[in-house]
């Protein structure tokens, strides 16, 4: 006796990639079904089931606390840029109403210390005698070969050299503070520092680093040397 088999239709089911391409060109389908929104769960990592529309709105939260970070972020910062504006801005005034060079360096060194928390602060000028060291504080600076590899921040590239510094750069710049000074900024004053070198210490790690931004400081930089060449003219 012959048995027929009848053959059974089977119907190709989509893959998840043609369901998820499906939902993209569809973005308004479960909003024309909403009856399919109670037949969907999503399962949390904590093991509870939510559905669709309730697990957007979580993402969504989620998302906008994390917007709501960033921007408070960045409120913070604009802050602190306006308040380092202003301190700039003061120190600005004061630095162009000094009369000598000692004034200069006196009132640089007063801002420096009590309004940007500079621990130890080292200038050092070109051709300068020892009379006006021991008037000013400031050191002489000699330029040379071994000194422009020592810092080829502020004398090969004429920028600020900031972060920890060896221990023959601390030692030239800090003398017996050197062992003190855990990170520092090293400012060229003019082109290539030929108006001299001011070096900023500070014994916080992470107050000086070599990912910061220097406009500050190259700013800083700029109006010293233009002050120096004022205060040293005869």
């Amino acid at each position: 006796m012959t048995t027929t088999a009848s053959a059974e239709t089977r119907v190709n089911e989509p893959d998840a990639e043609q369901v998820t391409a499906f939902l993209k060109q569809h973005p308004r389908f479960f909003t024309e079904r909403p009856e399919l929104l109670s037949t969907l769960q999503l399962n949390h990592s904590s093991g509870s089931a939510t559905s669709l529309i309730e697990r957007q709105v979580q993402v969504l939260r989620e998302q906008n606390q994390d917007i709501k970070t960033r921007l408070l972020e960045l409120v913070d910062v604009a802050r602190d840029n306006d308040r380092l504006n202003e301190r700039m801005h003061q120190m600005t005034l004061d630095l162009l109403r000094t009369s000598s060079l000692t004034d200069l360096l006196d009132s640089l060194e007063n801002h420096l210390r009590n309004e940007f928390s500079a621990d130890t602060i080292t200038l050092r000028l070109p051709g300068l005698d020892e009379v006006r060291q021991r008037e000013t504080g400031a050191a002489d600076l000699v330029v040379d070969d071994a000194l422009k590899a020592l810092f080829p921040g502020p004398f090969s590239e004429d920028r600020p050299q900031c972060g920890r510094l060896r221990q023959d750069q601390l030692d030239f710049l800090f003398h017996d503070q050197a062992a003190a000074i855990e990170s520092a900024a090293v400012i060229p004053l003019g082109t290539r520092a030929d108006k001299g070198l001011l070096a900023i210490g500070s014994r916080e790690v992470n107050r000086f680093s070599s990912g910061m931004g220097t406009l500050f400081l190259s700013h800083l930089g700029a109006l010293l040397a233009c002050l120096l060449e004022k205060h040293r003219q005869p």
